[in-house]
């Protein structure tokens, strides 16, 4: 992983996890002050995101968790966004200083610790080395074969990255040993020489009384997330409810609120909260896209086009809408409309199972057409 290079002024970051290292609500004050944007949660305008180190203490928690955070990663480097660890993100903001020069490439630590490229990038992600990225320093070489030592001997990227964080500075682990131990039934668990500190990864972090309301507010909105994801709508919804009046100014607590209170069948207060995101981030895409829907399943198709037409003007590029306001249109029997959003959407997305169906859609309408002029 090549330390991106990230300018703040037009950048908006989105975080996944919780930050251990800073509080979020003086980490966008000062990415404000550089002009950038900084929110929980990714929408379509986020073009940089922060993993927080909060994340792996929660998958430590579940069974398969680092295999969620991988997908994740995944799908946000698809997606073709720049990822950063929290000290990367904080040295970009200059409230880190940087670790001393380093010359070492990527490409150069894995030939000599014989450390997995993706277990490199993930532990680099997560801060398990001085630098987040290259170019890397000789400490990191020497953390790097430690902890290629303990993958061999049957550590996961995710339990060496939780236990690093609770020894101290990360520089400091360069100086003593480390073992995967088999003590109380768990190989996975990583010791210090002579086996007095567990490095266990499930206590990692202490941020201080400083940043206490700001831990409440991020565990709060993470444990939203993930009884989204788990299919809790109810219970998310009354956990965003909660952020929410922490902070009343969130717009993507107001549009994740929306989307639990419509997937658990509550619609009158789903489009208040997509609204309500709305008018706090009128550029919110998502909520306007959304709120569309809503207003399309309720047969309330002049609004729904009105808010589709909204979100295309906002985002020309977001296929979604393109789409759905094609058949909208196709619907109501405007079919020349409809061909020419379909062909629209078809030069923004031309391999997925939609792209078929717009195809059809435009080769339906060219024979409607054909068979008209014929008559």
């Amino acid at each position: 992983m090549t330390a991106p290079a990230v300018s703040v002024p037009g950048a908006v970051f989105g975080t996944i996890g919780a930050l251990a290292a800073f509080p979020l609500r003086l980490a966008a004050r000062e990415v404000e002050r550089q002009h950038g944007q900084l929110r929980r949660g990714i929408t379509r305008r986020t073009t940089h995101i922060v993993f927080g180190r909060t994340l792996l203490a929660k998958a430590g928690l579940t069974r398969n968790g680092d295999a969620g955070i991988e997908r994740r990663i995944a799908a946000e480097q698809a997606a073709g966004r720049t990822l950063l660890s929290e000290n990367g993100f904080l040295r970009l903001l200059g409230l880190m200083r940087a670790p001393e020069a380093s010359s070492l490439s990527r490409q150069s630590l894995i030939e000599q610790s014989r450390l997995s490229g993706a277990d490199l990038d993930l532990l680099s992600l997560f801060d398990a080395f001085e630098h987040d990225a290259e170019p890397y320093s000789f400490r990191d070489l020497i953390l790097a074969r430690k902890y290629a030592g303990l993958v061999v001997g049957g550590a996961t990227w995710g339990a060496i990255a939780r236990s690093v964080h609770r020894s101290g500075p990360v520089a400091s682990l360069t100086a003593k040993s480390l073992n995967v131990g088999s003590q109380h039934g768990r190989p996975d668990a990583i010791y210090l020489e002579g086996g007095q500190s567990e490095l266990d990864g499930q206590l990692l972090f202490d941020l201080g009384a400083a940043a206490q309301g700001d831990d409440t507010l991020e565990e709060l909105f993470s444990d939203a997330e993930a009884a989204e994801e788990g299919g809790d709508h109810d219970g998310a919804a009354a956990l965003y409810q909660r952020c929410l009046a922490i902070d009343p100014s969130d717009a993507i607590a107001a549009f994740n609120r929306a989307n639990c209170l419509r997937a658990g069948g509550h619609a009158r207060e789903a489009a208040h909260d997509y609204a309500r995101a709305i008018k706090l981030d009128p550029a919110f895409v998502e909520a306007w896209f959304n709120l569309a829907g809503l207003m399309s399943e309720q047969g309330r198709d002049a609004s729904a086009r009105r808010h589709l037409q909204k979100a295309i003007a906002l985002d020309r590029n977001y296929a979604d809408p393109v789409f759905n306001l094609a058949r909208l249109e196709f619907d109501a029997g405007n079919l020349v409309e409809a061909r020419r959003l379909w062909g629209r959407y078809l030069e923004l997305d031309s391999e997925s199972e939609w792209a078929g169906v717009a195809t059809r859609g435009v080769q339906f309408v060219d024979m409607q057409l054909a068979q008209k002029s014929a008559g």
